[in-house]
């Protein structure tokens, strides 16, 4: 619309819109609650398992989960790294051994119309491409998760812990995503390093030999 405005297609105009911090949160326990489950249960299905906890530990939308390739897994036997920004993140177990088992199990059977030489981490029912955004949300829904109210509290209690520039590098959102969020969660960084640069230096200890205030 903005586009069309600017080239004089169309005289249709409309109100920006302010964004006022998250509609709907998760109760905090209920997320750890959820998160405990997925660790856990190896009664669910692991895929399953390994995107929920994306949503409700890294805050990723089922859009960015069903886009994610064999290459943004870096595994070896000391550790696993999952890359969903610039930086990568390294997995603790037991959700580094989910994503092992993933990428095993996706390597080592085929899939739907391509004999398993598809790159995508979830591959989907149509050859060469990946599961939908859709589709994954479903899946989750049917174990319980819920992806926007999940990921929203996920994001709003990462803003509060964590500057949102490396919030950003490492979750793969835009940097003003991440500072709306880190304001709307009161994570306000810029105010606590400006605090940290004011205080003043401590003064050395007097030795045994001396009292205080003497020169």
């Amino acid at each position: 619309m903005r586009w069309a405005r600017c080239r004089k297609h169309t005289r249709l105009d409309f109100p920006a819109t302010r964004w006022n911090g998250p509609a709907r949160t998760l109760d905090t326990e209920a997320r750890w609650d959820q998160a405990r489950r997925l660790l856990h249960d190896e009664a669910l299905d692991p895929g399953d398992r390994f995107v929920g906890l994306l949503v409700l530990l890294y805050a990723q939308q089922p859009a960015a989960i069903s886009r994610l390739t064999l290459d943004h897994v870096r595994a070896d036997d000391d550790q696993v790294l999952l890359c969903l920004g610039r930086e990568p993140i390294l997995l603790p177990e037991p959700l580094a051994g989910l994503a092992r088992h993933l990428v095993t199990t996706r390597r080592g059977h085929a899939t739907i119309g391509d004999h398993g030489t598809s790159s995508w981490l979830l591959p989907g029912g149509r050859p060469g491409q990946p599961i939908s955004a859709y589709r994954l949300a479903e899946r989750l829904h049917q174990i319980g998760i819920q992806p926007g109210p999940a990921r929203s509290t996920a994001l709003f209690q990462l803003a509060a812990e964590i500057p949102a520039a490396i919030l950003a590098r490492m979750l793969g959102i835009h940097i003003n995503v991440a500072v709306a969020w880190q304001h709307a969660s009161n994570g306000d960084w810029a105010a606590y390093a400006a605090e940290v640069s004011r205080r003043t230096t401590p003064q050395p200890v007097p030795s045994r030999h001396e009292t205080p205030g003497q020169a």
